[in-house]
């Protein structure tokens, strides 16, 4: 079968099965044991480089080359544009899809996965615990970011609009206690893009 999906019985996997069966597209599951690691093998790094399921792998995809895609949303996505089903050609009526889709994706999901910890947590009340968990998960998340940008001037390659969300949060590092010095390649993206005249004006819109 062309399609490959890496993936377990969370909520974010069972997007992409659910996804899979509604499209009519054969696919072949390979488990990854979140519970036992198995996310961390690198073999599983090269598909999925944020070491998270679900992932996905295409043999059949555009002009027939093989496609490797990280993250629910873009597989969900990529899927739709596959097969033009369940998301709209018309830009009118993509715009919910896609508001809807990254309102999931920004909070009706880390936020609930976050009351799924804490509920396993036998001291709800401990704050320093919560604390040093988001701190080291955002540290762990500008690391994926300065590996992306060794030897790349921007994420993907060329400025794209995934530079500018990144930046909105990038530029709140001081707040979440990142110092950019120690991670280089974050630095040199943050540093080049802030002096882009661009850039600097949509910093100065007022928007409170």
């Amino acid at each position: 079968m062309a399609i490959t999906l890496y993936s377990w019985n969370t909520p974010n996997g069972r997007k992409i099965s659910v996804a899979l069966e509604e499209m009519d597209l054969p696919y072949t599951v390979v488990p990854v044991n979140i519970g036992k690691g198995e996310q961390h093998a690198e073999a599983f790094l090269r598909i999925s480089p944020n070491n998270r399921i679900p992932a996905l792998v295409d043999t059949d995809g555009p002009d027939g080359q093989t496609v490797s895609i990280f993250e629910s949303g873009a597989i969900l996505l990529y899927l739709g544009e596959k097969t033009g089903r369940f998301l709209p050609s018309s830009l009118l009526e993509r715009i919910p899809v896609l508001e809807w889709l990254m309102w999931q994706m920004g909070g009706f999901g880390p936020i609930p996965g976050q009351v799924h910890h804490f509920l396993g947590v036998a001291n709800e009340a401990d704050q320093k615990y919560g604390l040093k968990r988001y701190s080291d998960e955002t540290r762990r998340l500008y690391g994926v970011l300065d590996r992306r940008l060794a030897g790349r001037e921007y994420v993907a390659d060329a400025l794209s609009v995934a530079d500018f969300a990144i930046l909105g949060w990038a530029w709140r590092h001081e707040r979440h206690k990142v110092d950019l010095a120690d991670f280089p390649n974050v630095q040199r993206w943050y540093d080049g893009l802030m002096a882009r005249p661009a850039v600097k004006r949509g910093f100065e819109v007022k928007l409170d």
